[in-house]
């Protein structure tokens, strides 16, 4: 057993990575569809938007180093 338990690195670096991409899509599309549909949006929902994709890229670009590379490497 490791020093961090039993945690699968790939599953977690996969699923990180997807839910930072499913983030960044639905803060993109959320913001285009909802201006196309709606025109201006309220100011709590745009800032809701830009919000899922600064974290959806955040967590696509990091999820990968640390669950893939840093942790395997300490352990």
């Amino acid at each position: 057993m490791g020093r961090y338990g039993d945690l699968d690195y790939g599953l977690l670096t996969k699923t990180g990575f997807l839910l930072g991409i499913g983030l960044f899509a639905l803060g993109a599309g959320g913001g285009a569809i909802g201006h196309s549909l709606y025109g201006t949006l309220p100011a709590w929902e745009t800032t809701l938007f830009t919000y899922a994709e600064v974290v959806g890229i955040l967590l696509g670009l990091f999820s990968p180093f640390l669950f893939g590379i840093f942790l395997p490497l300490t352990e």
